[in-house]
């Protein structure tokens, strides 16, 4: 999990908006397994090891259905600790019959679905490093068919009882308008490095060599607006330290992106209007 501690800018957590907080506790307390942290009439906060929050759910004023071609959240993604785990929860989700998507990405195995109002949810686990293969600073990731039955074996017929401790936030996917200007964001402004270019339409980025701590396309097209509805409302960053805020600031105020700071947590929007927090 060293991917995911400082100094990388690795994902803290993420907000999103929902239209029915009673269904959504459902589905991610309820049948993911994650606790709550926190719960208040439009408001929760999930865990899994009941102090890191990892979800926040929000219910906001006048909600709308998530609409389609717009920028916003493609996924994010929660990192299981081990093969055995992700055996655990394919094996549960097989039994509830609840339909999913499944992957082999080459350096980590992943399954999606998505929670009720439409936000895309990745559930993976991580190959071990030392078999990730790079080239001139890109990592080589696919989408293979995943290895279901090998996956379910590492489980060992074990019942899954809900997020381990260890759960961590561990990348996140997002639609954007535009690739270069995305991309320039991420990296010359808050620091990460592209490590993988997919098909002229998304960029996969990190630091510390990780696969990808962010990913960004334009799947949903150029040019489209951003996203006003059910769906991200904000994710946030980890950041090193002070000294490294300081950095972004002046990072910034150099590009002309307007940000503000209050209790200190650094507030801004990437190109595509996905809001950002980092502290």
């Amino acid at each position: 999990m060293g991917f995911h501690t400082k100094p990388n800018l690795y994902i803290r957590n993420v907000t999103l908006n929902v239209s029915n907080l009673n269904n959504s506790l459902l589905f991610y307390r309820d049948f993911l397994g994650f606790k709550v942290l926190e719960h208040e009439e439009h408001t929760a906060i999930l865990t899994a090891d009941g102090v890191t929050p990892l979800i926040k759910l929000n219910v906001p004023q006048d909600v709308t259905p998530k609409q389609s071609g717009t920028t916003g959240l493609y996924h994010f993604a929660i990192l299981l600790p081990s093969r055995a785990d992700l055996g655990k929860f394919l094996l549960y989700l097989v039994k509830q019959q609840f339909r999913i998507g499944a992957s082999d990405h080459l350096v980590s195995e992943a399954l999606y679905f998505s929670d009720p109002d439409g936000n895309g949810i990745e559930v993976y686990c991580d190959r071990h490093a030392d078999t990730w293969t790079w080239h001139n600073n890109q990592v080589a990731m696919t989408t293979d068919p995943l290895d279901g039955e090998g996956v379910l074996a590492a489980g060992d017929g074990l019942e899954w009882n809900g997020m381990p401790p260890d759960t961590v936030m561990g990348h996140i996917h997002l639609h954007v308008s535009n690739l270069q200007k995305a991309g320039t964001f991420y990296s010359d402004v808050l620091g990460y490095e592209v490590v993988c270019e997919y098909g002229g339409q998304a960029l996969f980025l990190s630091t510390g060599k990780y696969h990808h701590h962010v990913a960004i396309n334009t799947w949903n097209g150029t040019g489209v607006p951003a996203e006003d509805s059910v769906g991200l409302k904000e994710y946030a960053i980890d950041l090193p330290n002070e000294a490294y805020k300081q950095k972004v600031i002046r990072a910034l105020e150099a590009y002309g992106i307007p940000f503000n700071e209050e209790e200190g947590i650094l507030h801004t929007k990437d190109p595509s209007g996905n809001k950002i927090a980092m502290y």
